[in-house]
């Protein structure tokens, strides 16, 4: 609440009109003008290369020859077909490559919020407003930091996958390109390399959907940012760092709370729920102790002559009978407050405990994935790598390898996201919004697994 408060205050002390007058409504009649052109730039697709089948040697005799060039090129590096490839990755890119990634200045999460304020003008706070308008804006206000959060969240770690997954692509173009060199001299066969071809296709597809996530949560965060030229949401995503913050080493549910008390914060924030509880506390001390009494037994009597369940009586509502206490307007009003004050306040309590276990159940995992899984993938790397060096593994075993501990960090990254978007959404939470579930992620599950292949 402290957090919210301080950036509300810091941000109406902004000098908005005059930046208002500058840029805001002449900006929002050029985005909203039909003959305001803006291009948008075309996509790029990977290069998937070669995949005709390689023509075999007609003889023993050219078998041979091929065989020895392959070796007199490979002679020429230190470590053979790895730094081969590298040194032919090195040369001008192929039409159709993955860009290349350039460096900017990334934008804070700070930033992204006061810039999709600035177009949001029914989340400041006003002077004249009373205590009850000042709840309602602050609620909202909330909700937007919470959405802008997990905008932000995703546009980065969409933008870190799809850098990831073209490492894994690169991992499989090299071992598809080794393997037409094999087959060319004779050590493959046709089969072997359509299989090594399978999993540099999947990679592909792979790239490509890691591309569409990356362009959908780039313009959800547009949206937001209010970014409506399609030159500058391209270049948004240039703007967003490489990477998520670390996992802190530990969750805390805030200043000054403990188990005890999160329930608790979690209804003090909301101000319908306030408002309610004041207005049944008047209803509730308006009906006599008797009439109460009376109603609580003409429900429990409806309820005990509900058939049981799987009977072949109908189902039907309970029904009260009474008219005298059905036509006691008094008991009935504080009978449905009491009904809806019940349902609010017993929300309100679930969504602190969901949203509170779900931010310890996501660090859990984001610690554990990074901790564990991402150090016991490199660790089996680097054992590869050793067994390679010591001519007890092939280089397929080691592109495998280097695709598994790419795979792994992109679960790490996932869980990554999962623990921040939970924290956003207590945060919210805490500030009087409600619980945003977890809904539509980048993905369904951890990273596309790409196979072995050899």
């Amino acid at each position: 609440m402290v957090f919210f408060r301080r950036l509300a205050t810091g941000l109406a002390l902004l000098t908005l009109t005059a930046a208002q007058a500058a840029d805001g409504p002449p900006n929002a009649l050029r985005a909203a003008d039909p003959e305001q052109r803006s291009a948008t730039p075309p996509l790029s697709f990977p290069d998937m290369g070669n995949t005709a089948s390689v023509e075999l040697p007609a003889d023993a005799d050219q078998a041979r020859a091929i065989w020895q060039r392959a070796n007199q090129s490979v002679a020429e590096f230190p470590r053979g077909h790895v730094d081969l490839l590298r040194w032919e990755a090195s040369q001008p890119a192929e039409k159709g490559a993955l860009p290349a990634k350039q460096g900017s200045q990334p934008m804070s999460l700070s930033q992204a919020l006061q810039l999709s304020l600035q177009s949001r003008p029914d989340l400041f706070l006003h002077a004249d407003m009373n205590a009850p308008e000042q709840a309602e804006v602050r609620v909202r206000f909330a909700a937007h930091v919470r959405d802008v959060q997990r905008a932000w969240i995703d546009a980065a770690t969409a933008r870190q996958r799809l850098r990831l997954m073209g490492d894994v692509l690169e991992a499989t173009r090299t071992g598809s390109e080794l393997g037409q060199r094999m087959v060319k001299a004779g050590n493959w066969s046709q089969a072997r390399l359509t299989r090594e071809r399978l999993v540099q296709a999947r990679a592909w597809s792979s790239v490509v959907e890691a591309q569409a996530q990356e362009l959908i949560a780039r313009e959800r965060l547009a949206r937001l940012l209010g970014q409506w030229q399609a030159e500058d949401v391209a270049r948004l995503g240039e703007s967003l760092p490489e990477s998520l913050p670390a996992v802190p080493k530990s969750v805390s549910p805030g200043d000054g709370l403990d188990a005890t008390r999160l329930e608790s914060s979690v209804l003090r924030s909301d101000p319908a729920l306030a408002r309610d509880r004041q207005l049944a506390q008047r209803q509730f001390d308006a009906v006599n102790p008797d009439r109460w009494q009376a109603w609580n037994q003409a429900v429990d009597h409806a309820l005990q002559a509900l058939p049981e369940p799987g009977s072949t009586r109908r189902l039907e509502p309970p029904r009260i009978d009474d008219l005298s206490l059905l036509r006691d307007h008094s008991l009935a009003r504080a009978a449905q407050t009491e009904s809806d004050l019940l349902r609010q306040a017993a929300e309100r309590r679930s969504m602190a405990r969901e949203a509170w276990a779900s931010l310890q159940l996501t660090h859990a995992t984001a610690s554990h994935t990074q901790d564990v899984v991402v150090q016991l993938q490199s660790s089996l790397a680097q054992e590869s790598l050793l067994r390679y060096n010591g001519m007890l593994a092939s280089v397929w075993d080691l592109l495998a390898s280097a695709r598994e501990r790419l795979l792994a960090l992109d679960e790490a990254l996932l869980a990554r996201r999962d623990f921040w978007r939970a924290q956003a959404d207590w945060q919210a939470l805490l500030a009087g919004a409600s619980y945003a579930s977890p809904g539509t992620s980048l993905s369904s599950g951890a990273a596309t697994a790409v196979p072995a292949g050899h």
